[in-house]
C-alpha cells in the first residue's frame, strides 16, 4: 500500500487556515479576568504559559494592578453590579497578594 504525501497546495492551504479556538465572548468581565491572570503570573502565583515556569516580576504586577485601578476609576457608574463586584474583589485580592509579595 502506497502512502500519500501531501501536495504543496494542501500544505499551503493548511498553513493559511487559522486554527479555530473556543474563546469566551469579549466582554468587560473577560477583560478584567485577563488582566487579573496577567497580574497573578507576574506575582508568581501561576506559571507563565509560554515558559511553563513560575516567574516573578513585581514591577509588572504593580503596573497591571494600577491599570485595573484606573479602569475602576474610569468606568465608575457605568458597570453592572456584577461587573463592579468582580473588579472590586479582584483589585482587593491582587493588592493583598502584592503586599505579601513585597514583604
Amino acid at each position: 500500500m502506497e502512502e500519500k504525501t501531501p501536495s504543496k497546495n494542501t500544505a499551503r492551504e493548511n498553513r493559511e487556515k487559522p486554527k479555530q479556538r473556543s474563546l469566551p465572548p469579549p466582554d468587560f468581565s473577560t477583560f478584567v479576568l485577563s488582566l487579573s491572570t496577567s497580574a497573578l503570573m507576574h506575582l508568581g502565583e501561576i506559571k507563565n504559559p509560554q515558559t511553563d515556569r513560575i516567574e516573578k516580576d513585581l514591577a509588572l504586577a504593580r503596573h497591571t494592578i494600577d491599570i485595573l485601578a484606573i479602569l475602576k476609576e474610569k468606568t465608575r457608574g457605568n458597570l453592572t453590579k456584577d461587573e463592579q463586584a468582580l473588579l472590586d474583589r479582584i483589585l482587593y485580592e491582587l493588592r493583598m497578594k502584592y503586599c505579601k509579595a513585597v514583604e
